[in-house]
């Protein structure tokens, strides 16, 4: 089979279109023909040896995909040939097929489409745990996004208005706050030409929002937080604007608000019932067209590479995937 292979921790650029053995289910494993595997942020981390894991090389990156089952194990008994599943798999899922533990595996309604599957497990995920576990959002709070047209902020922009919140959509562009809009966002700012403290005053008068979904990092951080509501909750997500941001520590204390850590992988290996939980939710709000994934974008596995760069570049409106096999 083909798969998108990692020699060297470089650029996207350097990843090669390999021929390696079709993978054979070890003891309670699956394999599965892949339809669509979702591209994240961390994929191009891990490739460029950026992230919190560094797997043995070479390796085939690629974390989340959907398709269908072609083999299982023996002792695998909930599952079987032909079936239609979502899995996570931290790597291997750019690639034709891939092996993946039973546990991790997830089957789709017929509703559907594994190109919207794939985009689920790691974006979504992360803003269901984020808005949920970690913020506790209750309907009637307002929700500040930022970078909200990229996977996670536009995750957490549908699943805040199926939860009841109030949505402030923040972004780099018209064209991308649009997309916002459209998946419900209540009010936008674009932060390229607009102050975001003047704004956020404008849109919650002295209130300021309670919680914000911040997956960006870099110079947003601080402003964002001094506009944070009392009590309200500041969730740190990741760092796609490329600078870890220094907060100073009298802010929290003068809102008396909280800065909370967002780690979904940690979450998913420590608490895999939450996340199956978290995930069957998911699949149903999208089978009862209450979120609308939104998938921008396809690439084939040689072109594999330009999706990365893509992400790295943050040109992605919503998710794209891999489609090994068009």
């Amino acid at each position: 089979m083909r798969a998108l292979r990692c020699h060297a921790f470089d650029q996207p650029e350097t990843l090669s279109l390999d021929t390696v053995p079709d993978p054979v289910p070890a003891a309670g494993e699956i394999v599965v023909q892949v339809s669509a595997a979702g591209v994240n942020f961390p994929d191009a981390l891990m490739v460029m040896g950026q992230y919190q894991v560094r797997p043995p090389l070479p390796f085939t990156p690629g974390g989340e995909a959907a398709g269908v089952i072609t083999a299982v194990a023996a002792d695998v008994v909930h599952l079987q040939v032909g079936q239609r599943v979502v899995v996570f798999t931290r790597t291997g899922a750019f690639a034709e097929r891939v092996c993946a533990p039973a546990s991790a595996a997830t089957i789709l309604p017929e509703a559907v489409t594994s190109e919207v599957a794939a985009t689920l497990p790691l974006a979504f995920g992360t803003a269901m745990h984020a808005l949920i576990d970690r913020a506790h959002l209750v309907k009637g709070e307002t929700l500040l996004v930022l970078g909200a047209s990229g996977g996670v902020g536009l995750a957490a922009v549908m699943i805040a208005k199926a939860l009841g919140a109030r949505v402030i959509a923040a972004a780099s562009s018209a064209e991308k706050l649009a997309v916002c809009q459209l998946h419900g966002a209540d009010a936008c700012i674009n932060y390229s030409s607009e102050s975001l403290r003047d704004r956020l005053k404008e849109l919650t008068g002295s209130h300021g929002p309670d919680v914000i979904c911040d997956p960006v990092g870099g110079a947003l951080t601080e402003p964002a937080f001094r506009s944070i509501a009392w009590g309200g909750r500041h969730l740190v997500i990741g760092f796609a604007g490329g600078a870890i941001p220094s907060l100073p520590l009298n802010l929290p204390l003068l809102k008396g608000a909280s800065v909370i850590g967002v780690f979904w992988g940690a979450f998913e290996q420590r608490e895999p019932a939450a996340n199956a939980r978290h995930l069957a939710q998911l699949l149903e709000w999208v089978a009862q067209g209450i979120i609308a994934p939104v998938v921008s974008a396809r690439y084939p596995l040689s072109n594999g590479a330009a999706a990365l760069r893509d992400i790295l570049e943050r040109r992605v409106v919503g998710k794209v995937v891999i489609t090994p096999h068009a």
